[in-house]
């Protein structure tokens, strides 16, 4: 999620491996080594954590581990699975130890013919990874709760550290954007943008919100109700209607940071809402991989419309 970070690994990779040619290795997989740190390479069973970036050969960012703070943990699978074949992703990081680091170009044609399944449409023919070793992980004869129970004190330690930074990723943010929030007693920090003239709700009331979030480290948009937003951040889905969100506000329809600055917004006003972790989605993240643990949030909202619940109940009748 440190942005200045994942943009100097990513430099440093690519030029690297600008030094060299790819590779031709098993299965037709093409490969650069960017540094070989001299430990053994992973087997069967064993695990890695790793940090990578995921692209097409359209210029388009799939994934990075960058962006969400946590490394991901790979396993090493057997070669016999069904739906594995030489060349594969699993391939890839067999090649790879401990403080490791390459780029591997996955061939996408050769992945639909060796899976039978439907060559995917993001990308013309292959899809790029840099990858970089952290930890390495061997199974040898340990069991797998003793193999498994290292990798969660690892990772345990990794959410902590975001735990750690999460502060300093807010006073960051704010002095880059030369701002100067109110501050609640609960951490939320907002920012009137345009004041409205309206009433401000109340809890029960039901609330039209536009909004655009974003992770407060990155600056990427995660999700937002406006469609020329959502275009412009490549996060777009034809799938969702793009209008205002309309909730109950102070009722734990949303997060708490969403029910705590709403309230204290009259109609009409425009602001911009910091949230840390603990209004947000805490320890846990969303779950998803969009909003990992212990990430502060910043919302740009515009409170449309209240509705008062005699006027919901007489719309609905209606």
């Amino acid at each position: 999620m440190k942005k200045s970070i994942f943009s100097l690994g990513l430099a440093i990779v690519v030029l690297a491996g600008a030094c060299q040619q790819f590779k031709t290795g098993e299965g037709g997989l093409k490969y650069k080594i960017v540094k070989d740190n001299g430990q053994p390479k992973a087997q069967t069973g064993d695990l890695l954590s790793v940090n990578l970036t995921v692209t097409t050969d359209r210029d388009s960012l799939l994934s990075s581990t960058y962006k969400i703070g946590l490394p991901q943990i790979v396993t090493i699978a057997a070669d016999s699975l069904p739906g594995l074949y030489p060349g594969d992703y699993n391939s890839m990081f067999k090649m790879l130890g401990e403080g490791d680091s390459a780029v591997f170009q996955l061939d996408l044609d050769t992945m639909a013919a060796k899976t039978m399944q439907p060559k995917p449409d993001f990308a013309n023919k292959y899809v790029t990874f840099n990858v970089k070793v952290n930890k390495h992980f061997k199974k040898g004869e340990l069991t797998d709760s003793a193999l498994y129970a290292e990798v969660n004190t690892y990772f345990d330690a990794e959410i902590e550290k975001l735990k750690a930074s999460e502060e300093s990723k807010i006073n960051n943010y704010i002095e880059k954007n030369n701002l100067e929030p109110l501050k609640t007693a609960s951490g939320l920090q907002y920012i009137i943008t345009e004041e409205g003239t309206g009433e401000k709700p109340v809890a029960g009331d039901t609330v039209k919100v536009n909004y655009t979030g974003a992770l407060v480290a990155s600056g990427d948009v995660f999700d937002t109700s406006i469609k020329e937003v959502a275009e412009k951040n490549k996060i777009f889905n034809p799938m969702r209607p793009y209008e205002p969100a309309k909730f109950a506000i102070g009722v734990r329809q949303v997060i708490p940071g969403w029910d705590e600055g709403l309230l204290l917004l009259p109609k009409g006003t425009k602001a911009k809402l910091i949230i840390p972790s603990q209004l947000g989605y805490g320890e846990r993240g969303d779950g998803r991989g969009v909003i990992p643990p212990f990430a502060p949030l910043v919302f740009d909202v515009e409170l449309i419309d209240i509705l008062k619940p005699a006027a919901q109940d007489t719309t609905a009748q209606q």
